[in-house]
């Protein structure tokens, strides 16, 4: 068996808790068309008790989005019964809302340790030696080309050097084409 990384292990738990919390919300759908529940994606969300950001990924979207249009197309029981939200109601799904974003945060904070104690271990891992061997590859290099660039600069100046001549060449040039062309004139 294969060691595996703590990084390895910590992808792994979270591919598979993301495909449970995927199935979750698919399952939490059925449920909601079937009891003929409003379905937008806060209430899917809220209904699986899931993060918002689930389902509206990739994969899920489309399923509440099928769902959304397929009671678009039907009309909701509820409304034609005369049934509507009370201030009771709303007062309770905002109280249950305040809660949901406590806890995401809560949560958010809590990934946001664990990576960093993740990273922190990783970097603890790396040994000095190739630390080391790299910072030796690099100081080489950098004198290789330093080296090299103090080969380039009696160029540079010769090249400005021929510059200033070949300007100077085609201002004698025209120079003499313009006298050449005066001389012709009087003749």
């Amino acid at each position: 068996m294969a060691v595996r990384t703590p990084t390895e292990v910590l992808a792994e738990s979270r591919r598979n808790t993301s495909l449970l919390k995927r199935q979750r919300v698919l399952d939490t759908i059925r449920l909601m068309l079937d009891g003929g529940e409003p379905i937008s994606f806060a209430a899917v969300a809220r209904a699986a008790n899931v993060s918002t950001w689930i389902v509206y990924a990739e994969g899920v979207r489309e399923h509440v989005q099928a769902a959304i249009q397929r009671q678009e197309q039907t009309p909701v029981t509820a409304a034609v019964q005369g049934r509507k939200a009370g201030a009771a109601s709303l007062h309770a799904d905002l109280a249950m809302a305040r809660e949901e974003i406590k806890e995401l945060r809560a949560e958010r904070d809590q990934l946001r340790g664990t990576m960093r104690q993740q990273l922190g271990h990783q970097l603890d891992q790396i040994s000095n030696r190739k630390l080391t061997e790299r910072i030796t590859e690099l100081t080489e290099a950098n004198g290789k080309l330093e080296h090299e660039l103090a080969k380039l600069r009696p160029l540079a100046d010769h090249v400005q050097e021929l510059e200033r001549d070949l300007a100077a060449a085609r201002t004698s040039l025209r120079q003499m084409i313009r006298e050449g062309n005066h001389y012709q004139q009087n003749q």
